[in-house]
């Protein structure tokens, strides 16, 4: 690996978290773009979350071949002495999703230059103007606490996947603002007509990460970044014009598309999700999300998805997971993911 000695972008003010998990058939495409922004690049920091796969061999080829300054760091070791253009730190056990972006978020804090902590998905790409976008909007906002901006899909590009999030405050049900609209013709959502921001495109502010703290752990997957927006007391959502990036959707753990149902992993963990972010922040509400999401159980036993079905009624009634959940995680990753949640 390439070894030139300076300081860990600290001529940018955005720093990225990018968690990977079994994602080598993706990130590459992720921080290639990150590489090429309009500006220059951000600080990037890649959280391997113990993956199963060449993810980590992948990079170091990377970096190898492009004279790419990958550093690796052992977490909790500072960034300023690394001397790096992209830092790797390996954690030894999948956190899921929340403990990975964690892990990313105290490694920038300790960089003071650093005032925007954008989480990115490792099977997204970034438009070339999105970091311009980042900083065009915290300059016109600059009290603002997390900000989002059009996530596409991958493939039809010209497809909506997310501008920003809504959450029916009885049911759960989260809501994806212009889901499948095209981009031409859909107009970007005001901060405040939004509940929360997608955790596969989001930058929080140095001042809501010192006040809010880091995201809660115990989702493990889903709900985590709903969660995190709706502590933020009276720090304002901003949603970026020009803050674009291109999402493949549902690479790792079988997230849905347009054309494609969820998996059962997916399922389970949305579900057990969605019981505990009601439990958190609208107790009252809980029996009627639960009913609802029986329901829609229902729905897909008779549509003939049986796993799907099945799937739900555990997560919402405090059933175990099925062993086809249990089975994808190690175990020492399933002991965190299963673990009895704190209220």
């Amino acid at each position: 690996m390439s070894r030139k000695m300076h300081q860990f972008r600290t001529d940018s003010p955005i720093g990225a978290v990018i968690v990977a998990f079994n994602s080598a058939d993706v990130i590459l495409g992720c921080l290639d773009s990150l590489m090429a922004l309009d500006g220059g690049a951000p600080g990037i920091v890649v959280i391997d979350n113990a993956s199963a796969d060449d993810t980590v061999t992948v990079l170091r080829d990377w970096a190898r071949a492009g004279g790419v300054d990958l550093v690796e760091v052992a977490e909790g070791a500072p960034l300023g002495r690394a001397g790096a253009d992209v830092v790797l730190i390996r954690s030894a056990v999948n956190r899921g999703f929340a403990g990975g972006v964690n892990i990313g978020l105290a490694a920038l804090a300790g960089l003071p230059a650093i005032a925007h902590f954008w989480v990115l998905n490792p099977d997204a790409y970034a438009d070339p103007g999105a970091g311009r976008a980042i900083l065009a909007m915290a300059a016109q906002v600059p009290g603002y606490g997390l900000m989002g901006g059009r996530v596409r899909y991958a493939e039809p590009p010209q497809r909506v996947q997310i501008d920003g999030g809504r959450i029916n405050r009885w049911t759960g049900v989260t809501g994806n603002v212009n889901l499948g609209r095209e981009a031409d013709a859909a107009p970007l959502p005001d901060g405040a007509g939004i509940d929360f921001v997608t955790g596969a495109n989001m930058i929080a502010s140095r001042r809501f990460y010192e006040a809010v703290g880091p995201m809660r752990e115990d989702y493990f997957l889903y709900y985590e970044e709903a969660d995190w927006a709706l502590r933020r007391g009276d720090l304002p959502l901003v949603v970026a014009p020009g803050l674009v990036v291109f999402h493949h959707a549902g690479t790792a753990i079988g997230s849905p598309t347009l054309e494609r149902l969820a998996s059962p992993f997916s399922f389970w963990f949305k579900y057990r999700g969605r019981m505990l972010f009601m439990r958190r922040f609208n107790p009252a509400g809980l029996p009627v999300a639960m009913l609802y999401a029986t329901a829609k159980a229902l729905q897909l036993a008779l549509a003939g998805a049986w796993p799907q079905a099945t799937t739900i009624l555990r997560a919402v009634w405090g059933l175990p997971a099925p062993r086809s959940v249990r089975e994808r995680l190690s175990p020492e990753a399933a002991r965190i993911a299963f673990a009895r949640p704190r209220r």
